[in-house]
C-alpha cells in the first residue's frame, strides 16, 4: 500500500484490521494467515487470505459501489470470457469496525504485468484483444454505465489543459504537441452505437501473467457499459509498435473507436501522471508511458 494517502478520504487499513474483520464475518477462515498484497491500485486494498483467497476492501467511500458491481456481474460475465477473472466467494456488509462493504475472492496465481513485464507481448496482444471482443458480445441491456463509458472529455472534466501546462512548464512534455493532439481528439466522432460491456480499467496492474504470458484480468470495479474506446488503452500502456496491430485486429474495432482509444491514452496519461506522480509513482509511470506512446503516434501521423 502507499506510504501516504493518494486521495482525500482514504481509510486506514492494516493487517490487524483485516484479521479482525475476517474473524468476525467469516469465522471459518479465521485461522488462515493474512498478508498484505502490494498494489498500486488507488481504489482498493488487497490482503491474501491463506493460499486460495484474497480480501478486497475499498480504500475510499466512492469505491464501495464496486463491491456490489463485482458481486453481481462477475459470476455472469466471467464464464464467457477467454481469460481467468476473479470469482467472488464472500461479501461483508459495512460494520462498526469498517464503514464500507468488502469482498473475498478466489486467489488467482500470477504477477501483475507492471512488476513482472510480459515476455510474450504478441500472445498477450491477441488474448487481450479477444477478451475485449468477447466481453462486448455479451448482453449489455441491463448493465450499469461504466465510469469510463462516456466521452473522454467527461472523464477528464476539464483537467487536461492544466496538466499540459504544468507538465510542459517543467519540461516533461511538449505542450504544443500535446495541445494539438488533444484538439485532434476533440474533433473525433463520438460513439453512436448501443452501449456494450467494457472492463474500464485494463491497466498493467490489473493484468496478471504467468511465465511471461498473459493469464488473467482482475479488478472489475469499473465494469459496465458504454463506448469501448477506453478498453483500447492497453495498446499504449502495455503494447509496442509491432504488437499494437495484433491487439487491434483481435479487438475488432473500427478506425474511430481506435482513434478515441488513443485519445483516452493521451488524456488519461497526462491527467494521471500529473495527479499521482508524488503519491503513486507506479501509476504515474504507466501514465507517462501512455501519453508518451500516444503523442509519438500523433507526431508521426502529422510529420510530412
Amino acid at each position: 500500500m502507499a506510504a501516504t494517502p493518494m486521495q482525500p478520504g482514504e481509510l486506514d487499513i492494516d493487517l490487524a484490521l483485516v484479521e479482525g474483520l475476517v474473524a468476525g464475518r467469516f469465522p471459518e477462515w479465521a485461522a488462515l494467515p493474512v498478508r498484505a498484497v502490494a498494489s498500486a491500485g488507488t481504489d482498493n486494498a488487497m490482503f491474501r487470505l491463506g493460499d486460495d483467497l484474497v480480501v478486497r476492501l475499498p480504500r475510499v467511500p466512492y469505491a464501495a459501489r464496486q463491491v456490489d458491481t463485482e458481486q453481481r456481474w462477475l459470476p455472469l460475465l466471467g464464464p464467457h470470457l477467454p481469460l481467468d477473472v476473479p470469482v467472488p466467494v464472500g461479501r461483508a456488509a459495512a460494520s462498526p469496525d469498517f464503514p464500507l462493504p468488502w469482498s473475498v475472492y478466489r486467489w488467482l496465481d500470477g504477477d501483475d504485468t507492471y512488476n513482472a513485464p510480459l515476455t510474450d507481448l504478441a500472445h498477450a496482444a491477441v488474448e487481450l484483444g479477444r477478451f475485449g471482443a468477447a466481453l462486448r458480445t455479451l448482453d449489455a441491456s441491463e448493465g450499469p454505465a461504466s465510469f469510463r463509458g462516456g466521452p473522454v472529455t467527461s472523464w477528464e472534466d476539464g483537467n487536461l489543459p492544466g496538466a499540459v501546462r504544468n507538465l510542459g512548464a517543467e519540461g516533461l512534455v511538449d505542450a504544443e504537441l500535446a495541445t494539438a493532439s488533444w484538439e485532434a481528439v476533440l474533433r473525433l466522432p463520438r460513439w453512436e452505437g448501443a452501449p456494450v460491456w467494457i472492463h474500464g480499467d485494463l491497466l498493467p496492474g490489473n493484468l496478471l501473467g504467468r511465465e511471461g504470458r498473459l493469464s488473467a484480468v482482475i479488478d472489475f470495479g469499473g465494469v459496465g457499459t458504454g463506448d469501448p474506446a477506453c478498453d483500447m488503452m492497453p495498446a499504449w500502456t502495455l503494447f509496442t509498435a509491432d504488437t499494437r496491430p495484433l491487439f487491434r485486429e483481435a479487438a475488432r474495432v473500427d478506425d474511430a473507436t481506435w482513434a478515441r482509444g488513443r485519445g483516452w491514452a493521451l488524456a488519461w496519461g497526462l491527467v494521471t501522471e500529473r495527479y499521482y506522480r508524488d503519491t503513486n509513482p507506479v501509476l504515474a509511470a504507466v501514465a507517462r508511458r501512455s501519453r508518451t506512446e500516444a503523442l509519438a503516434e500523433y507526431a508521426e501521423a502529422i510529420t510530412p
